[in-house]
């Protein structure tokens, strides 16, 4: 394959593309163009008061490149042919060759791909370079490099757990009570609004009952439906008091059915939350908890995608993308695919907490990754183990047994399909409905 077709897909001669120094020229015009687009984003992230939002979304695209660093260095140890490096898709942008392989950028940079040589039976491939397939390879090397993609984010999440348990410290719930919200309730003055009671306060005392964790706040409030409730609560460095007047749940529930469950009990019309300590482990303490909670994390991940494509979750997202909620606070506990644009809403929510937020959603994004690549379906690469592992089986001691690819596209392109309704459909609710800011 001569530089021309690899620059511009064009053959090098006169008569049916440009030249090599045509090509040259094109793709060095794309590159500018492209560089120009850079500039202009990273002037405006300046504009804005958003460079540190724009370095988060630089680092989660650095992930898409080590996810795809994974595939590509297990590929060459293993003795496997690598032809083309790119992140991003759609047209290129600009490409470079060391070694006779392609490395380069794509106009679309939300994702990336490895191209390595034999990735499926039906792939021609010149004899003299067949033993260098993937398919050619040994059962453990094929399954090294098709999970080495989440293998890459799964370190990745557990280093940042690590620095933010060892360097930043990690939040840690306590016995107290905070106001984290006092949402509006429509045609409805709740209790907590005619009180003015304060977003961020902490509870110091009720009735006479002092630092009362949640569950007794919770209670005290239920068995106080009109009677007042004396609170005192810190505010900053400040020290208020407040008398709220519980109201029975029925009054609210006829302007929000989330009331219904609580029958006759009190109400104030706030949500709460524990209070949070900041704490710091050892150095090897911290490599410690990050490995135990990344594994809880991982798990809750992949219980999190069942439940999503369960006949309820499907059915509650396609009603949420029907008919989004006009409350914005009651999005806050549910959970859902984010679109990029979602993601940099969450960066910029991240980066407003501080530091040890951004290392959170970070982590939080590299586990989710690595678990939903590593589901059994092509074109994800768990598809790519799964397909390992049933050749493995099939195959002899002096027979190589490979699954026919062919067979499995319709399926394919079932994946395919409802990737790209996710897509489409978390794109429209991040815009019509953001999710709230998590990081409160």
């Amino acid at each position: 394959m001569s530089e021309t077709t690899v620059l511009d897909d064009a053959d090098s001669s006169d008569a049916q593309g440009p030249s090599l120094a045509e090509a040259r020229s094109f793709s060095g015009r794309r590159l500018i163009e492209f560089l120009i687009v850079l500039a202009a984003i990273i002037a405006f992230a300046a504009h804005v008061h958003a460079l540190e939002t724009l370095l988060v979304v630089v680092a989660i695209v650095m992930m898409i490149v080590l996810h795809e660093f994974g595939h590509y260095i297990t590929a060459r140890l293993s003795g496997m042919k690598v032809s083309e490096f790119f992140i991003g898709f759609g047209p290129r942008i600009w490409s470079f060759h060391v070694g006779g392989i392609e490395y380069g950028i794509k106009a679309f940079v939300v994702g990336g791909y490895v191209k390595i040589l034999g990735m499926t039976n039906v792939e021609e491939v010149p004899p003299e370079e067949e033993p260098q397939t993937y398919r050619e390879a040994t059962f453990p090397r094929r399954i090294l490099v098709s999970a080495a993609g989440s293998l890459m984010h799964f370190i990745i999440a557990i280093i940042l757990l690590w620095v933010l348990a060892s360097g930043i410290g990690v939040a840690v719930a306590g016995n107290g009570t905070v106001i984290a919200a006092v949402p509006a309730i429509p045609h409805v003055e709740s209790p907590a609004l005619k009180a003015n009671l304060p977003v961020g306060a902490t509870v110091v005392a009720a009735n006479g009952v002092k630092h009362p964790n949640v569950t007794a706040f919770g209670k005290l409030v239920q068995a106080s439906a009109g009677k007042p409730v004396h609170l005192t609560l810190s505010v900053g460095h400040k020290t208020e008091y407040r008398t709220v007047v519980p109201v029975s749940a029925a009054r609210l529930a006829k302007a929000d059915p989330a009331y219904k469950a609580l029958h006759n009990e009190g109400v104030i019309g706030v949500t709460v939350e524990s209070t949070s300590k900041t704490v710091t482990d050892s150095f090897f303490g911290g490599a410690y908890h990050s490995v135990t909670t990344f594994g809880s994390v991982a798990w809750t991940s992949v219980t999190g995608i069942l439940d999503h494509f369960s006949p309820h979750g499907i059915a509650t997202y396609a009603h949420e993308v029907v008919h989004p909620s006009s409350n914005p606070n009651s999005v806050r506990a549910q959970s859902r695919f984010e679109s990029p644009i979602g993601i940099v809403y969450l960066a910029n929510d991240a980066v407003r907490s501080g530091a040890a937020d951004v290392l959170l959603l970070l982590f939080l994004i590299n586990v989710f990754v690595g678990v939903f690549n590593l589901f059994p379906f092509l074109p994800l690469d768990g598809g790519h183990v799964v397909i390992a592992i049933y050749e493995r089986i099939r195959s002899r001691k002096n027979r190589r047994y490979h699954a026919d690819i062919m067979k499995m596209m319709p399926l394919t392109y079932a994946v395919l399909a409802i990737i790209l309704v996710i897509g489409v459909t978390s794109l429209y609710l991040d815009i019509v409905h953001p999710i709230a800011n998590p990081f409160r």
